[in-house]
């Protein structure tokens, strides 16, 4: 499987200027008109093509001889040493740099790289708003005029008054790097506790600003990681989730265990935080905690991630703050909507796979459960107790509805929405009429939208402009058939006047029940204007259909997950939406992994490839940072069923010496602490010491960057340039400047 470690010379070919010339014209008309090309396209078309077909010459990566010993069986990892952190071991972080050079002198022979950067700038120069939330009368939200690196904080004292800078993180740093996180304004609308979150890491510092004043308390909360932040009634404190301290030298890589909720009160030091609740006897559980509107009771749900969830209250009433367990097993989820005093209406998909709504009466020792909306043929996505109504967001072929219903679950009518896509927010107070909700799509920036409950009516309280004309972009939802015979949902995004054959990213994500809802990118526009079409594939390991769509993609059912994926990309290329040398694929983290898997299953499907931060080791994946926690997703290495079927599709272990591989652009960043980079040096190490063809495996490895969250527009925008241009290059896509 892996090779001796030399500089391998691989040479680039393919046909004339790049282009394969027995593509049809496909998303523009025409390809090139043979004059056309002669004239205004010969020279840069002569200059890329000589340029690519020059030879790489990889960087030399030193092999040792380390194995991994499972059940009897030795599995070789000679790239190990890639693990160690870039900051703390020179030769990985020369490795890291010849890569670069490596990868940024291809890339510079892309000539398509400007101008997709350009471009992008352009599309992604307009202004986001984030839903306002609500407290003290006053109206906190994020603003982005644009290209700003971070958005800021903003606070108006009235729902259409003038609003005012709260945080600017811009001016915290000068690359830009260190980003406002979590943040949650206190009840009288007078505080706000904020995370601070330095490089793109997951570790998060939490300060509290003076509203009125602006002044930075003194407060400082660290070593919070996965937090949410909730404060009490009377605003004198907030409860947060945090990790012990971790060993100095190691804090980017050291496994994370033990999340537990603190209380902190305002004006002490950190180290008198009032320790809440914590489950050592589960230490890989992750917490997330809310405090309900009459300020009673805090809410903790606590979950291995993949699995359902137990949920725990604390009365705040009471002098010890004991909390109590009113769900104790793992067997479903369970999250609150609201609740009336001690009457909790929670969501559920206890016998009811796509979630119900019931109410549970906690003044009862042993709480009976009532259904109050009970289970419809749509998935419900989330509800909210809000103006004296539920209201309902379900999801219904991935596209969202939301219901009205009263307080004992009759139906009230619908929310007119303002068309077919994604809704989401509707929170608010029982006895406010007042919500806010965005609605976005895939040719639709996030508008946001003030909603009055009494009323039923809606009215834009933010309407994006973009720099592309909209009415020129199609979204078609298709149905296609998986290899076991299963009905998938994709949706195709295309310029209305591409009706042939045209070169196609398609993307997908398939793991810990997240679906993949319709929304608006920049980053695909700038793809899809150019001629391209963008597919985006509603796999199983999601949970576009529910729990049993999230099930039959987890664990020992992950491959259906990769015949998913496969089949969406043979079924492009059969109803001619693809051309057959023309399909490139992207997804980044569980997403990442995917790519790895699919194109090792797959190499002949696939003319590109573009996996971002993938976990591309799974035998070690539970080695680093939060793997652990992973493990009730993928399985456990340390189980011999869980480790044959990991060792059946690991990335890193199943690479096919011997077969043509598309070409490869890995991305990830040297200081991601949630997948650490290791898993995508040690693949791409592997990759090019392999005997896979002649065109180029890369590593593109981004600086003062973490996983994604945080991460600066300037460096989206380059990011996406690179991978675009690099994707275009070997689907065929003929790029052009726009006007």
């Amino acid at each position: 499987m892996f090779k001796t470690a030399k500089s391998r010379q691989k040479t680039l070919k393919f046909d004339l200027f790049g282009f394969r010339l027995s593509y049809q014209p496909l998303r523009r008309t025409a390809l090139f008109a043979i004059a056309l090309l002669f004239t205004t396209h010969f020279a840069s078309a002569c200059t890329e093509s000589t340029a690519m077909m020059s030879t790489i010459a990889y960087p030399d990566t030193k092999r040792v001889d380390v194995a991994l010993e499972h059940f009897g069986q030795a599995i070789a990892d000679p790239y190990r040493w890639l693990e160690n952190d870039v900051r703390n071991d020179k030769e990985v972080a020369a490795w890291v740099e010849s890569q670069n050079k490596v990868t940024n002198a291809h890339l510079n022979t892309l000539l398509s790289r400007d101008i997709f950067k350009n471009r992008l700038k352009q599309l992604y120069n307009y202004e986001r708003f984030s839903i306002p939330v609500k407290k003290g009368g006053r109206y906190f939200y994020l603003h982005n005029f644009g290209l700003q690196s971070q958005p800021v904080l903003y606070v108006r004292d009235s729902v259409d008054g003038a609003g005012r800078v709260l945080i600017d993180p811009n001016s915290w740093a000068e690359d830009g790097a260190i980003a406002l996180a979590e943040w949650s304004a206190s009840d009288n609308g007078k505080r706000v506790a904020y995370a601070v979150q330095d490089g793109g890491t997951d570790w998060r510092t939490i300060r509290v600003l003076d509203v009125n004043t602006g002044k930075v308390l003194n407060d400082e909360v660290k070593w919070a990681r996965f937090t949410s932040i909730a404060w009490t009634k009377d605003g004198f404190g907030f409860f947060y989730t945090r990790y012990p301290e971790p060993k100095q030298g190691i804090e980017s890589q050291a496994s994370v265990a033990n999340h537990a909720v603190y209380f902190h009160a305002i004006g002490t030091p950190q180290a008198q935080d009032r320790l809440v609740y914590t489950n050592p006897d589960q230490p890989n559980m992750l917490h997330t905690l809310s405090i309900t509107e009459d300020g009673r009771y805090v809410a903790i749900v606590s979950t291995p991630i993949s699995l359902g969830n137990t949920l725990t209250v604390v009365d705040l009433q009471s002098a010890d703050w004991k909390p109590r367990k009113l769900i104790d097993n793992l067997d479903n989820s369970w999250l609150i909507a609201g609740n009336m005093g001690t009457k909790f209406f929670l969501m559920t998909t206890q016998d009811a796979p796509r979630s119900k709504v019931v109410m549970m009466d906690i003044a009862a020792a042993d709480p009976a459960i009532r259904d109050v909306v009970p289970e419809q043929d749509s998935v419900l996505l989330n509800a909210s107790l809000v103006g004296g109504r539920l209201l309902i967001s379900y999801m219904a072929d991935v596209k969202t509805e939301v219901r009205r219903y009263t307080l004992d679950g009759k139906a009230d009518g619908m929310v007119k929405l303002p068309g077919i896509g994604t809704a989401g927010g509707f929170k608010g107070d029982q006895d406010d009429p007042e919500t806010f909700f965005v609605f976005t799509s895939f040719n639709t920036p996030g508008a946001i939208y003030r909603y009055d409950v009494a009323s039923n009516r809606l009215q834009v309280w933010t309407q994006p402009k973009v720099a592309i004309d909209l009415n020129r972009i199609a979204v078609e939802q298709h149905f296609y058939k998986s290899k076991d015979g299963t009905r998938v949902p994709m949706f195709i995004v295309r310029r209305k006047d591409v009706t042939a054959t045209a070169p196609t990213l398609l993307y997908a994500y398939g793991g810990y029940g997240i679906p993949m809802l319709p929304d608006f990118s920049p980053a695909l526009l700038g793809w899809v204007e150019q001629g391209g079409v963008y597919a985006v594939a509603n796999i199983r390991g999601g949970s576009e259909y529910g729990k049993a769509w999230h099930e039959a993609g987890r664990r020992q059912n992950k491959q259906n997950v990769f015949d998913d994926f496969i089949a969406a990309g043979e079924y492009l290329k059969a109803e001619g939406i693809t051309p057959q040398n023309g399909l490139a694929i992207q997804g980044a983290s569980n997403g990442g992994l995917l790519i790895g898997a699919v194109v090792n299953q797959r190499p002949d499907l696939f003319a590109a490839a573009l996996p971002g931060v993938g976990v591309m080791d799974m035998l070690r994946f539970d080695q680093f940072t939060s793997g652990k926690t992973w493990v009730d997703e993928f399985g456990s290495p340390a189980r011999e069923a869980d480790f044959r079927n990991l060792l059946n599709y690991s990335p890193y272990h199943n690479i096919q010496s011997g077969k043509a591989y598309p070409a490869i652009l890995a991305t990830t960043a040297d200081t991601d602490d949630r997948v650490v980079p290791g898993h995508t040096f040690k693949y791409i190490a592997a990759l090019q010491a392999a005997d896979i063809g002649d065109k180029p495996h890369l590593a593109r490895i981004e600086t003062r960057a973490g996983h994604g969250a945080g991460k600066p527009t300037d460096k989206i925008i380059e990011e996406t340039a690179d991978m675009w241009a690099f994707a275009a290059h070997w689907t065929g896509l003929d790029v052009k400047p726009t006007n």
